[in-house]
């Protein structure tokens, strides 16, 4: 008859059992719930946040347009003005909308140009000077990896509260298994006399 162990027999843990502890129960439970988690709950998340992000990219090449800009003011680096790993420096720019609204913002220009030159910017729905929005294809490569991360995460995580949860019933376990052998082990020794 063959022992009734882990590898043999997937389900022991819920088979009645002289054995069988509330921890083995309990554990039994957390590694079902764990492996629901990284075989269904992990890759739902992963699609729902890559789909989001995707969403909210999608958005931004709605959102923002390109426009051309004057430079108010030459800019140029020193003083206080603050420069960027590429030498650009804050500038103030002054654009014109399709609908014939003015709007003048900062932003960073090279220190090159000279009030008066005409820039390229893109602004956002409210008017601000804004980056550029991604490609296409950058944009869906960037959901991707953003769905990818967010599920091995949820899957990382999963794993990682699988085995503290593991670590305490085994702790219980160990506790559980020493009050009991104090209370045996003396009679086993009176017994062999």
């Amino acid at each position: 008859m063959r022992a009734n162990t882990p590898g043999r027999r997937p389900l022991w843990r819920w088979r009645s059992n002289p054995m069988r502890r509330r921890e083995d129960v309990i554990e039994g439970w957390v590694l079902l719930a764990t492996w629901a988690v990284i075989a269904v709950g992990a890759p739902l998340t992963g699609v729902v946040v890559g789909q989001t992000a995707a969403d909210g990219l999608a958005r931004q090449q709605v959102e923002r347009h390109p426009a051309t800009a004057v430079l108010v003011a030459t800019a140029r680096p020193g003083g206080d003005s603050v420069t960027t790993p590429d030498d650009r420096v804050p500038g103030t720019v002054r654009w014109t909308e399709p609908d014939g609204t003015r709007h003048e913002a900062r932003t960073l220009v090279a220190p090159t140009f000279e009030a008066g030159d005409r820039i390229g910017i893109w602004a956002d729905q409210h008017h601000r000077v804004t980056s550029p929005p991604l490609t296409p294809s950058q944009a869906a490569t960037q959901a991707a990896a953003t769905g990818a991360l967010v599920s091995l995460a949820v899957a990382g995580a999963a794993g990682a509260g699988c085995c503290a949860a593991r670590a305490a019933l085994d702790r219980r376990r160990a506790r559980a298994w020493e009050a009991e052998w104090r209370e045996v082990g003396p009679q086993w020794g009176r017994a062999a006399r």
